[in-house]
């Protein structure tokens, strides 16, 4: 199987995980802007499912092809669930990963291990090429540490433990076979393999 499917997102670092988990699959992935969509696209809904929803319509609408867009954030416990659709705009709109995650461990700051839980979570919306939507959710549990740790991954994988290790800290190997986005990938292979 070779199918072409466009990944509706300007995060290269999304981009890579995305083709990571599917080309080994027999997809051929391209980004919004190798098909033909260099648009950004406002991300005002109030949760994941459908900000990942007006991701894919856009990029749909202009390319109609099949097309899959992911929304994804961190839900804190202790901070009743926030950053949440806020994630990336969380320490303000042209922070960056570094800014993200030393807001996020001021937030903690004083907050014992127990009450770090933290998930990362992930709505994957597919467009079929008739226009048909899906979407699929996954989850990934873990604490939030005390530090940034780690050198790999993007956002708040530095902060974000599993285990002993941060996400930061794990192989890209490793990390698509757990991570939030594996989890609402897997489910939307199982679909199509129906």
């Amino acid at each position: 199987m070779n199918r072409k499917i466009v990944a509706a997102s300007n995060n290269k670092g999304k981009i890579k995980e995305i083709r990571e988990i599917l080309e080994p699959l027999g997809f051929k992935v391209l980004s919004q802007k190798e098909a033909g969509a260099d648009i950004e696209i406002e991300e005002t809904g109030s949760s994941f499912d459908e900000n990942a929803k007006l991701k894919a319509q856009a990029v749909y609408d202009i390319c109609k092809v099949c097309v899959i867009a992911d929304d994804s954030g961190l839900s804190v416990d202790a901070l009743n669930g926030a950053p949440g659709v806020y994630s990336h705009r969380f320490a303000g709109e042209n922070a960056t990963d570094d800014d993200r995650n030393k807001k996020l461990l001021t937030e903690l700051e004083g907050v014992s291990e127990n009450k770090r839980g933290a998930a990362f979570i992930c709505s994957v919306c597919f467009i079929e090429e008739d226009g048909c939507s899906h979407i699929f959710r996954g989850e990934c549990r873990g604490i939030i540490g005390n530090e940034p740790k780690g050198e790999n991954g993007f956002g708040y994988d530095p902060v974000f433990m599993y285990g002993e290790r941060s996400f930061a800290e794990i192989s890209p190997e490793e990390k698509n076979k757990i991570s939030h986005r594996a989890d609402a990938l897997k489910k939307f292979l199982e679909y199509l393999s129906k």
